[in-house]
């Protein structure tokens, strides 16, 4: 059992629960605060030459439940065709297939870099014509191009479609997510290998994925502290061109030992960024104001009708006859003038903007405003 020494035990007792309290706190902050780290070079760089590769391919869905190309989609009846063609199905020439049970679709892909013959990667379906929904097809074997025009992956399977849709008989619709877009997991297989540059001469080049010229000086530093002087230059802002061994699983144990190098990071400027379309507003830790005084105001214009009937006198021959009536209202609401002392939080601003009444797109004008006035201590970005 735990038992406080004699020289606390004069102490009153309610002192004890404090300080005991104050301990358990504080042994609590130190087992949850996580201990700060660099980061690793892996974080920062990119090895030139080692990247994915875009694939696209045209095909046919078919099995659709009377969901997919109408009669309009001509692209998509003609594929048919040419497809029944190949298995010895000839249709006259003067004949147009018509089959709800079919769409013509895309196919995209992304070839990782490494990847071997045999291996399988994940390809995105998406309609190209009036089709409703792809929900329930397979895809038929479509062969996936590079930009190059040379097939190195073939694709088939059926669609996993995350959207619905529901029609009824009056015209009402009902739609969730995007039915006419889906995946095939694993559904393409590589047919053709991308070879993969891992430096000639012995010599690799890192290529910074946000250049910054402190950076990369940082992670030269790192692997001359690590491999020897003159192991890696700093070239620019972009990239670090490092000297690599020529055997080749040597260079690739040594771009590991290079990839977990820890480099000490830089302090960036502190941004926000602002979505127009969507309304959205991102601000990062740091981002201040200097002394500033904001009024945004709103006018609003309203115009109402409301009908009027006019009645003929008594005994006389005319015809009761209705009028509509126009009213136009103009109001302008009460708005308080914001003003905010230096060092004040940005967000603490948008908490206080958004308590007063102010919509997303409010805020949205009101950043651009501070930025224009130079009062934003940081960058402001519009995407």
């Amino acid at each position: 059992m735990f038992r406080l020494p004699d020289t606390l035990a004069r102490v009153p007792r309610g002192f004890h629960a404090l300080c005991l309290s104050t301990m358990i706190v504080m042994v609590a902050l130190m087992v949850v605060a996580p201990a700060s780290h660099a980061q690793t070079v892996r974080h920062y760089v990119n090895v030139e030459g080692v990247r994915d590769n875009q694939l696209v391919g045209y095909g046919l869905v078919v099995g659709l439940a009377g969901t997919g190309d109408g009669p309009r989609s001509r692209h998509s009846s003609q594929s048919l065709a040419n497809l029944l063609k190949q298995f010895g199905v000839s249709m006259p020439e003067n004949v147009q297939l018509r089959s709800r049970n079919v769409a013509a679709v895309m196919v995209s892909a992304t070839y990782p870099s490494g990847f071997l013959r045999g291996q399988t990667i994940d390809v995105t379906v998406s309609s190209m014509g009036d089709a409703r929904s792809l929900r329930g097809g397979t895809l038929l074997l479509t062969q996936l191009r590079a930009v190059d025009g040379q097939t190195y992956a073939l694709a088939q399977g059926n669609l996993v479609v995350s959207g619905m849709q529901a029609e009824g008989r009056s015209g009402s619709r009902v739609q969730k997510n995007t039915p006419t877009a889906g995946r095939v997991p694993n559904g393409a297989t590589i047919e053709q290998e991308i070879p993969v540059p891992a430096g000639e001469g012995g010599a690799m080049r890192l290529s910074l994925k946000r250049p910054d010229f402190q950076l990369a000086a940082n992670i030269a530093d790192a692997i001359n502290a690590r491999f020897g002087e003159r192991t890696a230059q700093a070239k620019n802002g972009s990239t670090v061109e490092v000297t690599s061994p020529d055997d080749a699983d040597a260079r690739v144990r040594f771009l590991a030992e290079v990839h977990a190098l820890p480099v000490p990071g830089v302090s960036r400027v502190p941004r926000a960024v602002i979505n127009a379309r969507s309304g959205t507003v991102v601000i990062s830790q740091g981002v201040t104001v200097r002394p500033v005084a904001v009024s945004h105001g709103s006018l609003r214009v309203t115009v109402s009708e409301s009908p009027v009937i006019a009645q003929p006198a008594p005994f006389s021959r005319g015809r009761t006859a209705g009028a509509a009536r126009s009213r136009v209202d103009v109001a302008e609401d009460d708005t308080d003038i914001h003003v905010w002392p230096a060092g004040v939080d940005l967000q603490t601003i948008v908490d206080s903007l958004r308590r007063s009444g102010a919509t997303p797109d409010d805020v949205i004008s009101i950043l651009q405003a501070l930025d224009e006035a130079g009062a934003l201590n940081g960058e402001l970005h519009v995407i």
